[in-house]
This record gives structure tokens, sequence and C-alpha cells, in this order.
């Protein structure tokens, strides 16, 4: 440290007067050597025994005020200790400093008193206030503004401690249907149902049944052209729809389409038609494979002015996400599905040349990807007001996937939203699905949720209620925790990982109540007490599953069921009452090898559970005794009897399934399986395997049956 004197400025002086006022004297630190910081030079040697020679500071002075600060100074000012300048104390820099601020606009967001380069800026700052400094190009001064006055942007999601129940719902319950709703099929559908078919469902059913909602499948985006997954729980984005469900005659421009082109489009549609009335399994590649020709002449036809307007409007409000799905649609169709050969997934990014260059070549295509959506979003807009139009409570329930494909829209254009290294998402063994599930989805990244505000979360909610008038999460545990299974390991080696559930339920409260909608969180299987605890906090329904009402081997009566929920006979993982009732649960895994242990062993804890839930039935007035003697003769009676105890209960919400109405036996998906089981290309039909179309649907006699229980 140099020797300092009388005269002597600059930052030596300013570590002097500082390391001084920390042994109980009073300087402006001003980096000026004056008459006060001489004679408390002086005064300190004194003190010290130290060298007193006309208030000079040499060696022997800097050593004893260093030793001395080490032994007194709090740790944390250890950068005063190395820097020697503490700003808390200086009127003039302080002064200056707030001068700079109001000239800049920018506010202090760190606590600066320690800072050499700070301390530096004092002088930058005085010669500004004397020279007209300018700190435009000055890299110390940028870097200050870097550190001293950033801004910052954050999310600040003012949401409702819970949701409100809709008055409607409050009043009284309510109940509805569920189905899946590409298994029911009308004359117009394209061997699949659609939005179409979707409409004329809710319509009927609110009409002919009085339903108050219809829950069907998720219906988020899938690929654009075949191969493709016939899971909707495993969708390439869920931030769009599924296209595939469009009804082309349904868009307006197909009514004015030039003669040859309309028969163009009819003579695709019954290129398919004869598979609706085929029991079979669906055939969803062929039906989209003469689907999409058709979609692209009515688009081809162009619109009038009205129109592109309204599709200009959806482009822009969809944003900058519409422009990376229609790009990764882009891309699939142009190289390839991703899970093939081809490598573009992996080794080209969104923002790549070769991608944009891609999107200038093929413009058109791009814009038919995003054409399809907006016809897709209109479509089910449609359909949700064909319900409340009819008198439905809350209409179209929409239900949301837990993840995404790893290889979709999605995970490409926005990978750092997901886990990274090799993971999936699933759930743990329980005794419906005794070796687990990997659902092969990435997980949400939780620490790049919080990073962006949950937009991506936000977004797709929002998407949602903008067409529903309730929401049912699948695995809603995962807002809470996620089974993360390594790459390359079963099912059952996987650790849960956890998230920030309060964010997460507020954004569903926020949405929820903005549209006055329901949510229901999908809590089956092992939940903590805490999730139930939370969900309720939140205004959240649970799910009360009949067959899952239970505990050590006793079913739960259905009045003591929990009134925040909505209940149900069974799911789309269980076979329709009739086939569950006939054991085709024990026929369908010991076929497909999916036990775990001796057949015989899990036929028995089967039966156990089928007399268990007699047993409650007739014990709680909902069956006859009698009707046990003949279970298979008197199989409807019992249906019926299952239906009359989830009346019973005090569930805000109750879904009847379709399935379970018209008689059908055959699950619609067998968890742990693929390509074993045509899983989710099951179409509507009768105890007898006849197809059972949509205009004949709600005159089906045991339908009307099980909705008359419904309404009491």
């Amino acid at each position: 440290m140099a020797t300092l004197r009388k005269g002597s400025t600059g930052q030596d002086v300013r570590e002097l007067q500082t390391a001084l006022n920390g042994k109980g004297y009073t300087l402006s630190v001003d980096g000026i050597y004056g008459d006060k910081t001489a004679a408390a030079v002086r005064d300190y040697q004194q003190k010290n025994g130290l060298s007193m020679v006309d208030g000079i500071a040499g060696n022997e002075t800097w050593g004893s005020l260093r030793a001395a600060t080490q032994s007194s100074t709090p740790a944390q000012t250890t950068n005063n200790q190395q820097y020697g300048y503490d700003a808390s104390g200086n009127k003039a820099y302080q002064d200056a400093l707030k001068r700079l601020q109001e000239m800049e606009g920018t506010k202090p967001s760190y606590d600066a008193t320690y800072d050499k380069q700070l301390s530096d800026l004092y002088e930058k700052i005085m010669n500004r206030e004397k020279f007209s400094y300018d700190a435009a190009n000055d890299p110390l001064y940028q870097q200050y503004r870097e550190m001293y006055t950033r801004e910052g942007k954050a999310a600040i999601i003012a949401a409702p401690a819970r949701i409100p129940v809709p008055e409607a719902v409050a009043e009284h319950q309510r109940w509805g249907w569920m189905t899946q709703m590409y298994s029911v099929r009308s004359r117009e559908s394209w061997g699949i149902g659609d939005y179409g078919d979707l409409k004329r469902l809710l319509a009927d059913a609110a009409e002919k049944s009085k339903a108050d909602f219809m829950l069907i499948n998720p219906i988020h985006a899938g690929a654009p052209i075949p191969p493709l997954e016939p899971s909707p729980y495993l969708p390439e984005s869920r931030r769009f729809l599924n296209v595939t469900y469009i009804r082309p005659q349904d868009i307006p421009e197909y009514a004015t389409l030039p003669a040859d082109v309309r028969a163009q489009v009819d003579a695709l549609h019954d290129s398919v038609a004869a598979r609706n009335d085929e029991s079979t399994p669906m055939d969803i590649n062929a039906a989209w494979e003469a689907k999409r020709p058709a979609l692209r002449l009515i688009f081809e036809a162009g619109r009038n002015n009205k129109r592109e307007l309204e599709f200009e409007h959806f482009k822009t409000t969809a944003g900058p996400d519409l422009d990376s799905f229609a790009t990764w649609c882009l891309c699939f169709e142009v190289w390839g599905a991703p899970w093939g050969e081809n490598r573009w997934f992996f080794e080209k990014t969104i923002d790549d040349p070769a991608v944009r260059q891609l999107v200038e070549e093929h413009h058109d295509l791009f814009e038919f990807n995003r054409w399809l959506q907006w016809i897709a979003a209109e479509q089910v807009n449609a359909a949700q007001q064909e319900a409340l139009d009819h008198g439905m409570t809350l209409g179209l329930m929409q239900d949301m996937a837990v993840g995404v494909h790893g290889l979709g829209a999605d995970a490409w254009a926005n990978p750092e939203r997901f886990a990274s290294g090799g993971v999936t998402v699933g759930c743990p063994p329980d005794f419906y699905n005794q070796q687990g599930q990997d659902w092969s989805q990435p997980p949400l990244n939780p620490i790049a949720l919080d990073q962006t505000g949950y937009k991506v979360y936000r977004d797709m909610v929002h998407g949602m209620f903008s067409n529903a008038g309730a929401v049912r999460i699948d695995h809603i545990l995962g807002l809470f925790r996620l089974w993360w299974i390594p790459e390359g390991r079963k099912a059952m080696d996987g650790t849960y990982v956890h998230y920030d559930s309060d964010i997460m339920l507020g954004i569903l409260a926020l949405e929820a109540s903005r549209a006055g909608g329901v949510v229901v969180g999908e809590d089956l299987g092992v939940v903590p007490a805490y999730v139930s605890k939370s969900l309720s906090e939140h205004g959240i329904l649970g799910c009360a599953v009949e067959w899952f009402e239970q505990f050590d081997g006793v079913f739960r009566a259905p009045k003591d069921w929990r009134p925040y929920a909505l209940a149900s006979v069974n799911t789309h993982d269980l076979p329709p009452a009739a086939g569950y009732l006939e054991y085709g649960h024990v026929k369908l895994r010991e076929q497909l090898g999916l036990l775990s242990g001796p057949v015989e062993e899990f036929k028995k804890s089967a039966e156990a559970e089928h007399n268990a839930m007699l047993n409650m039935l007739v014990k709680e007035g909902y069956l006859d005794a009698d009707v046990l003697e003949d279970e298979l003769a008197n199989e409807n009676e019992i249906i019926d009897a299952l239906y009359r105890g989830l009346k019973g209960s005090p569930c805000k919400l109750m879904a009847a399934s379709i399935v379970d109405a018209v008689g059908e036996k055959r699950t619609q998906n067998q968890p742990g399986t693929c390509n074993e089981y045509p899983n989710w290309r099951i179409p509507l039909a009768d105890g007898d395997g006849n197809v059972v179309p949509l205009e004949e649907l709600f005159g089906n006699t045991r339908l009307q049956e099980i909705a008359a229980i419904m309404r009491g």
C-alpha cells in the first residue's frame, strides 16, 4: 500500500479513511487527504504507539490498521476489508448516485455498499457532474447498470384461493356421460368419431337424456400424417388440437366448393364410410389418409374476406407456438417421422437455417397446418356452444393428458421446457397394474417452469377452458410429484420428483374462475393425504370410482364418499361394467402375459373383490339379494345397482359411461400394452358386437334406463 500524506487523493485515501472509520473515527470517505484525515491518522498513531511523521500513513500504520480491521470487522464486510470503500457514510456519493438514478430512471437492485467497481465509479459520477461525463460508452458504467439497475421480468399470478363451485352445481348434483369420442360414429363420420359427431352427441345428450356435461378423451394434437399414435394420452402437443377429428363437411367453405371439387371430397369420404358400420378395431391411419386430402382441397379453395380476417386473427392470437407447431408438422411430413431413421429431430433446432429454408420452400404446407388448427378450434367451440344452447350446465368436459411424446412438437420446439437426460414419466406398481406403467413421456422441467413463469402451463390451461365448461386433469398427482423412470429401466425402478403444486393449482383456479368452470383432478391410486387436502382447499374435485372405493377388501358405502368429487362406476383403463362383472380383465391380462403371479391367484382376488362389491350393493339396498342366484341372467340389474349406488353418493358430479349404457364389454385401453392390444381403437358396440351408431344412440332402451337412474 502506498505511503499517504496530506494532499493525496484517490482510492488509497478512501481505503485509509474507511479503515479509520472502522476504528471509531468519523471521516467522510471522499478520497481527499485533508486536515481531518491527517488529524485522525496522528491520533491513531499516538494511541497505538506508532511512529508519527506529520500525519503520514506509512507501512507501519497500514499494517496496524489491517491487523485491527481483520480482527474486528464482521464477516459480511469482507469486501470492505478488500476494497476499503464504504459508500454508506458518503453523502456526496449518495447524492450523486441519486441524481444518476433520477436521470437514468433506474433503481438499485442490490446493496452495493462494499464494491470496488462502484467506488471507482464514484469518481466518474462526480466527474459527470463537473465535466458533463458521458458514461454511455463506458464498460464499467455499463456493468454498473447491469449489476445495480438490472431490470427483470417476473410473472405475477394473482389467483383466487379456491375455485368457486358454479351456482348450478352448488344447487344440486349434476350428472353427465363419459365416452371416448372417436368411438362414437355416424353416417357422416370418416371411419372414426369426429368433432361433428361430438356436436350432435352433446346436443342429443342434453335434449334426450337431460345430461349436464360430457367427459371425453383428450383431444390434444397428434402427428400430421400417418403413422398416428392411437393413444390420446400421448400427444405431440398439449397446446393444440387433434386435427384428425375435423369434420370436413362442417367447414363453411365446403358448402361453396365448385361442384367438381366437392365431388372429390365426397368420394374420399365414401372410400372410408363403410368402416363406420364395422365393430372391429378402427383403422385411424386409413381414416386420416382419406380425410387429409379432402381438407387440403377445401383449404386450397380459399376463403372470403371475412373468413380470411378470422383466420389471421386466430394466427395472431395463437402466437409463436402455432408457428412452432406448424414447423414441426412440416419437418415431419417432408423429412419423415422423427422416430424413424431420420435424425432431424436431434440434429436441427427450430432456428436452424435449414428449417427456415424448409418453411420458405413449403410455405403452403406450413400455412395448411396452421389452418387445420383454426378449423379444429372452430369446430370444438361450435360443439361446446351447441351443448350450452341445448341446456347443458357445463357442456364439454375436456381431459388433459399428463404429458407429451418425447419426439413431438413441444419437445422439439422448446426442449428447455423438459427434463433432459433420458427419463420418462409413469407410475409405480399397484394392484391393477402390478408392473407399474411407463407412459413414454418426458417430464416438464420444474426449474424451467419457474424461470418462465409457468407460461407453457398457463397457455395450455387457458386454451382448454376456452372451449369447455370443465377440465379433468389426468393424474393430477403430477402437479405435486411425478414418477420419473430412468432410461432403460423398468417402471418399478422409478422415483418421485416434486413440483411447485401451489403455483400450478393457482393457475387452474385462475382459469377455471375466469371461465366459470370446474376442475376435476384424477387422484386415483396412492395419493398422499397432503395432496387430497390441497386439492380440497383449492376447490378442485377429486375422483370417486366405485370399483376403487374399498379398503382391505371392504367397499365403502356410496353415502360415505366425499362430496367434492366426480363419481363414476369405472374408468377407461377397466372393462365396461358388463365385462368387469364377467372377469374380462382377468382373462385379458392372462392372455397378454401381464400378471406377475399365477392366474389362479389373481382370479381369486378378483372374485373376492366382485363378491365384496355385490355384498355392499345388497347391504345398502341398491340390489336385491335374490339377483345373485343367477348373476349372468341378471347382469343388467346388477349394472343398474352400480349406478343407483352412484346416485346415492353425495358427489357433486356423476358420470355414466356410454359403454355401460349399451352393453359393451371390451376395454378401451389395457395398461402395460402397446401393439399387443388395439388400445384406443375400439368402436362403440353392444354386448353382441353390433355397432351402435350415433343416430340411434339416445334411442337405445338400456341407455335411457341408465339415464333415468342418473336423473333420479
